[in-house]
Formats: structure tokens, C-alpha cells, sequence
């Protein structure tokens, strides 16, 4: 495909058009691509990417029999799913076969988002309840609905958490209250869902859902403790509400041993409805809502028609069945668990060999790197995890960091990912590693002593200072300046780095001077 516009001008269109909250992975520095295959994507000049990010590619970029399926499909037919058509009854009738008998009622939707919206409206009408309890951090979707549930998006925003919802902790094992250490975290996290309900009861409110992703993305790949969900659903089911589960990142076959990510959890756990999508259509729009009949019926009940113009067409269930088909035919779930198996060993050897990794934690192909500055602490390393994802970049190895301090590496790639590419990726983060923590090392030892002046004056030019900057989050977006102070401090590596400021030694950004960083915030004079 050739370009429309030169990169430039795709920017500048891209500021002038699309809305300034739609952001770009690599914002200081965007790729523009082209074209992709399988786990691979190419930008306008060629250069090759290897996609540790897209887990909405699930089988791989362009799979050739999903596009032979879309195209042999749109050559015959597309409408609404109110005429009859085998389509969507087949899918329907393969995908209940991947869950739960109990599970075997499908409404099709367009995306994650609609999905969870439509789960919302479920779990609301069958009891009549309207209260929903949902995760810390959590994020479901972008609908006013879902931004009402999901803490990762109205907690950074102007919103204020509504009356009707009430969030829990995340379940998480290594940073949270109940750590690997506690005789029985999943009974401490699951209590403290107990707390809410017993609380929202006194004040006369009545719990419609809990709802969570089987393992939570956004919140920094975090996967709940063993027995967990059984002991929320529980409580959830005694309180009159329904249980859940968001699959929309994690599910059709990426954990590996399962095809549904909620099924780690165990036979005796099974949520009363299920949401899915990204992965669906491997990059085209389609989504579903998963329940029981009883549910079903419930919402049929209420006397208004659930239609959705595009939901469950003719070209979407293809593209779905063909899905599913690869997903078989290619025993990419088994390929998400022997290489996932290989992905992590070969990271805990990292975690072994670096001090910047604090914990490992993932199944499969949904794998999390939390790094940290202490291991005691686990003071979150968040400007070096932004620094990496930049330098992996530059190596044509794509990642992205999130949680809650945006310090957590995120690895879910197409289920094609190969030993070799495993293999590939963590060469290239011990390279980056090594260098940034010698660096690191090479500071702490030419740290100015506590009796002696502890402010360094250090001149960097405005080009370094915007173009290295933007890298970490636009901290100081819009400040120009041509000189600088640093704080140094007595103990370089104590805390999260509050500015970076890239000045003078250790290792370089393309095309730009030396610099060096502080952990400690340091104070920019106007």
C-alpha cells in the first residue's frame, strides 16, 4: 500500500483532525505503519517491529484465512442480524461449545465496550438491583457506563466515583495490602468485597454485579490468587447480584491451559456472564455477551428488544468462525503455553541477573515485567519503564507500560509469537538493562558527599530537553529552558524518579547529546 501522506503530514493532519485525548503509542516519537504479518509490522520505510503489544491481532496481522473468510463473505452478503442466516447461529453454536454448558445464550456487540454495556443492562434487570462493585484500577471500557466502573479512568480524570459503585482491591499479590506472604490472600481480598456488600446493605443499596477482568491488564497484568473469584462470586450471588467476567483482553485461548482465562480459577468457578471481544475478530470489530438462559430470560422480560445494527452480521461471524478455525487448526493455545512457559523462564533468569525487576507474573502469552528501584520497597520504576519501551523501540521490539504507575511492562502479542521471537525480545531488554543499570551504578558511585554541596549545576540544550523529555509522559509539557538544577541527594536510587532530566554521560538517545538522570525530583528553576 502506498502512502497517502509523508510522516509529517500525517502528524499534522492527525493534530488538526482527530481529537487531542486520542493519543499515539510513542507520542514523543510515532511510528507510522503500513503494513503487518502475523506478529510483524512494517512502518513507511520498511523497518520491521516485532509486536509484543497487539493481543487485538490474535491470531496474527492479516491472517490469510480470516481475509479469505471476510472477503468471501462481503462478496456475497452483509446486513443485520434480523434476517435469518447461518452465520451467526453457527458461531454462536462453537463459541457456547468453549464454555460452561450453563453459559449458552449470546447477544452480539461491536465492541469490548458495547459488550460490557450490554452485561451491565443484564446483571441490572435480573434482580432489579443497580449497585456494581468493581476492581481498583480496573478499566472496562470507554461507554459513560463503563468510565463510571472503571477506577483506572475516573480516578485520573474531573469524575467522581458515583454512589452506585463501589471499589474493591485489586487482588494483587506483590504490591497490594495482601501480599505472597499472607497465610491466605485470597480470603483477605475476597473479605474485603464482603466489607462492601455488608456496608452498600446498611445504607439500603442492593448489589446488581461484580465485575472484573479474569486477570487484570490495564491494572498492571495482575493475576488474582487461587480461589479468589469462587469466594467473591459467593458473597456476589448471596447479596442477589451476578458475577462478571471480563474476558475481553485475556480470553480465547491466551492463558494456554485454558481457553477461557476465568477457567484457571478452577471447574467449580463459572461466572454468570461473560464479555469478550478484542481478540474476536483479530482486528475486526466484533464483540459478544455470554450468559445463562435464566438471565436471559430475565432481560427478555423486561419488554424491550435488544438490537444492534451490526452486532452478529453475516461478515463479522464469518471472520469470527475463521478465528477459531486458525486458533484449531494451528493449536495456538497450545503455542500461547509452550512458548509463554519459555517467555517466563527466560525473564525470571533476567529477574535473577537485574535489579530493576522486581516480580514476573503472567500465564501464557499475558505476561507483566514490574520493575522497581528497591526490592524492598518496590518503589515503582516508572521513568525507567518508559525509558525502555523507547529503547526497545529503537531495537524493533514493541512493548507498553501500565498499572497504576505505569511502571509494569505489558507483553501480549499475537498467539503466533514463536521461541525465537521470545528469544529475540529478551536479548534485546537484557542489553537495555545492562547498560542502564551500569549507568545507574557508575552515578551512585560519583554521588557528591552528604558534608558537601549537594546541588550540581548541569547545562543541557532546549532541542535535548524537549526531544528526550516527551519520552516520559510530557512531565514538564510546554516548560523551555536552557539551563537547569538538579537535586542529587545522598541516596540516588530511594525513590521513583520525579524528573528526568537527560544531561551528560552514560548512554545515548538517537541524534542527541549524553545525558544523565537523578532519581531525585529535581527543581527547575524558571
Amino acid at each position: 500500500m502506498c502512502e497517502l501522506y509523508c510522516k509529517s503530514d500525517t502528524l499534522a493532519l492527525r493534530g488538526k483532525h482527530i481529537g487531542p485525548s486520542c493519543k499515539v503509542f510513542f507520542a514523543a516519537d510515532p511510528i507510522k505503519i503500513v503494513r503487518a504479518q502475523r506478529q510483524y509490522m512494517y512502518d513507511e520505510k520498511g523497518e520491521q517491529y516485532l509486536d509484543c503489544i497487539n493481543n487485538v491481532a490474535h491470531v496474527g496481522h492479516c491472517h490469510p484465512e480470516v481475509v479469505k473468510a471476510a472477503l468471501r463473505q462481503m462478496e456475497l452478503l452483509n446486513t443485520n442480524s434480523r434476517f435469518l442466516h447461518d452465520n451467526i447461529v453457527e458461531y454462536a453454536k462453537r463459541l457456547a461449545a468453549t464454555l460452561p454448558e450453563r453459559l449458552s445464550v449470546c447477544y452480539f456487540t461491536n465492541s469490548g465496550s458495547e459488550a460490557n454495556d450490554l452485561a451491565l443492562r443484564l446483571a441490572r434487570q435480573f434482580r432489579g438491583h443497580q449497585d456494581v462493585i468493581t476492581l481498583d484500577h480496573a478499566y472496562h471500557g470507554h461507554l459513560s457506563s463503563l468510565i463510571e466502573i472503571s477506577p483506572y479512568k475516573f480516578q485520573k480524570g474531573k469524575d467522581v466515583k458515583k454512589e452506585f459503585v463501589h471499589v474493591a482491591p485489586t487482588p494483587d499479590t506483590y504490591r497490594g495490602e495482601y501480599r505472597e506472604c499472607h497465610a491466605d490472600p485470597a480470603s483477605a481480598y475476597a473479605n474485603e468485597v464482603k466489607k462492601i456488600i455488608e456496608e452498600a446493605h446498611k445504607r439500603g443499596r442492593k448489589i446488581a454485579a461484580f465485575i472484573a477482568e479474569s486477570m487484570q491488564s490495564c491494572g498492571g497484568q495482575i493475576i488474582p490468587p487461587a480461589g479468589y473469584f469462587q469466594k467473591v462470586a459467593a458473597y456476589v450471588h448471596e447479596a442477589g447480584g451476578v458475577f462478571i467476567a471480563d474476558e475481553v483482553q485475556v480470553g480465547f485461548g491466551r492463558v494456554g491451559k485454558h481457553f477461557w482465562s476465568f477457567q484457571m480459577h478452577g471447574e467449580d468457578f463459572v461466572p454468570d456472564i461473560v464479555t469478550m471481544g478484542k481478540p474476536m475478530g483479530n482486528g475486526h470489530p466484533m464483540a459478544c455477551v455470554v450468559t445463562t438462559r435464566e438471565i436471559a430470560e430475565a432481560f427478555s422480560n423486561s419488554g424491550m428488544e435488544y438490537f444492534n445494527t451490526y452486532g452478529g452480521n453475516p461478515v463479522s461471524c464469518a471472520v469470527g468462525l475463521a478465528v477459531l478455525d486458525v486458533i484449531e487448526s494451528e493449536d495456538l493455545q497450545g503455542n500461547a503455553m509452550r512458548v509463554g512457559n519459555y517467555l517466563t523462564e527466560l525473564l525470571n533468569k533476567q529477574k535473577a541477573k537485574h535489579t530493576l525487576i522486581g516480580n514476573i507474573r503472567g500465564i501464557g502469552l499475558f505476561i507483566g515485567i514490574d520493575l522497581v528501584t528497591d526490592h524492598e520497597k518496590r518503589t515503582p520504576a516508572t521513568a525507567e519503564a518508559q525509558h525502555i519501551i523507547y529503547k526497545m523501540k529503537e531495537k524493533g521490539v514493541l512493548l507498553s507500560a501500565d498499572g497504576p504507575h505505569r511502571n509494569v511492562l505489558k507483553i501480549k502479542p499475537p498467539m503466533c509469537f514463536t521461541e525465537e521471537d521470545a528469544k529475540f525480545m529478551v536479548d534485546q531488554l537484557d542489553e537495555i538493562l545492562t547498560v542502564l543499570e551500569e549507568t545507574v551504578g557508575a552515578q551512585a558511585e560519583s554521588v557528591i558527599p552528604a558534608n558537601t554541596a549537594r546541588r550540581a549545576k548541569v547545562r543541557a540544550s532546549y532541542f535535548i530537553f524537549r526531544k528526550n523529555m516527551q519520552n516520559f509522559g510530557n512531565l514538564l509539557k510546554g516548560v523551555q529552558i536552557s539551563k537547569c538544577t538538579v537535586t542529587i541527594g545522598t541516596k540516588p536510587a530511594c525513590s521513583t524518579v520525579g524528573l528526568l532530566l537527560q544531561i551528560s554521560a552514560g548512554f545515548r538517545f538517537p541524534k542527541a547529546e549524553p545525558y544523565h538522570w537523578s532519581r531525585k525530583q529535581a527543581s527547575v528553576p524558571a
